[in-house]
């Protein structure tokens, strides 16, 4: 026999007590929502002012400052406008002076062509009145003359005589006309000499033969200048086949520079003379020689 048992429900609502959850206020939370929307937008606006405002005063002062530099270049602009106007205009009136005055200057070249030729022909009239004083007075040259194809530089009298001669023979023949081998002590002595010589060799007084030291033929002592000189010279060559000894002779080589050279080669004389008074020396004679080194 069975017997069932059943456990009686009891009441829910004798064993637990239920309560209801209390309703939660949402007044406040949705005041403060409505506010917040709009604070957060008043400051954005707020904070975009005052970048704005910053920003429009940066660029108001580029503004002003592009403004200064423009109005400052359209200053500039137009002084330099006006600056090329006036230097137009002078442009213009030199341009117009220059072509009036074209005829005045056509004058004044053909003025000092013509004294070009009257100094030319001075000199000649000197020469012809030395020459005609010389037949006067029976070959005797008056103060000032010289004697004829020599040139007058200074107080003295030169000859550029192109006949070939050794040195010796050179000497020799100046002595016997009352002048020497040309010594040159100044630079205008110099440049004079160079000038004629140019393009031709032509000895001078200078030689080392009588002490090994180079000297000039009146013994004075030369001071030895290379920018005269050819580059490498003096260099005393032994091997000319002229003979003996080494180069003991100068002469001026065609450039207008010094070259020693074996005294029995043959070259062209420079002579100089004096045209102030017969007791000083005259001229030295140079002669180009035949074969150069």
């Amino acid at each position: 026999m069975t017997t069932e048992y059943h456990d009686d429900a009891e009441d829910d609502s004798s064993s637990f007590w239920n309560k209801e959850p209390r309703p939660v206020s949402l007044s406040g939370v949705s005041r403060f929502r409505r506010w917040l929307f709009p604070a957060l937008t008043a400051t954005v606006i707020l904070i975009l002012i005052i970048v704005l405002g910053a920003t429009n005063s940066s660029m108001s002062n580029r503004f002003w400052s592009s403004g200064q530099s423009v109005s400052n270049l359209t200053e500039s602009l137009s002084v330099t406008q006006q600056l090329t106007r006036e230097t137009v205009k002078d442009v213009h009136r030199l341009k117009f002076a220059v072509e009036n005055n074209k005829d005045q200057l056509t004058s004044v070249s053909e003025a000092l062509k013509q004294l070009a030729v009257v100094d030319s022909l001075s000199r000649e009239v000197a020469k012809l009145k030395c020459s005609l004083e010389r037949l006067i007075n029976n070959g005797s040259v008056a103060a000032g003359c010289c004697p004829l194809n020599w040139e007058l530089f200074g107080t003295s009298c030169y000859l550029f005589s192109k006949t070939p001669l050794a040195w010796h023979e050179a000497r020799h023949w100046c002595n016997g006309h009352e002048s020497h081998l040309v010594i040159m002590n100044t630079d205008e002595e110099w440049d004079f000499v160079i000038q004629h010589a140019m393009g031709a060799f032509y000895w001078v007084g200078l030689t080392d033969e009588r002490t090994g030291k180079w000297e000039w033929v009146n013994q004075t002592p030369y001071v030895m200048n290379r920018r005269r000189w050819k580059p490498g010279q003096p260099d005393s060559w032994t091997h000319h086949g002229l003979g003996p000894g080494d180069e003991d002779c100068a002469h001026l080589h065609s450039d207008g520079r010094l070259n020693d050279l074996h005294c029995s080669s043959c070259c062209a004389t420079s002579a100089r003379d004096t045209a102030s008074t017969a007791e000083q020396a005259p001229p030295p004679r140079r002669s180009p020689h035949d074969t150069i080194k």
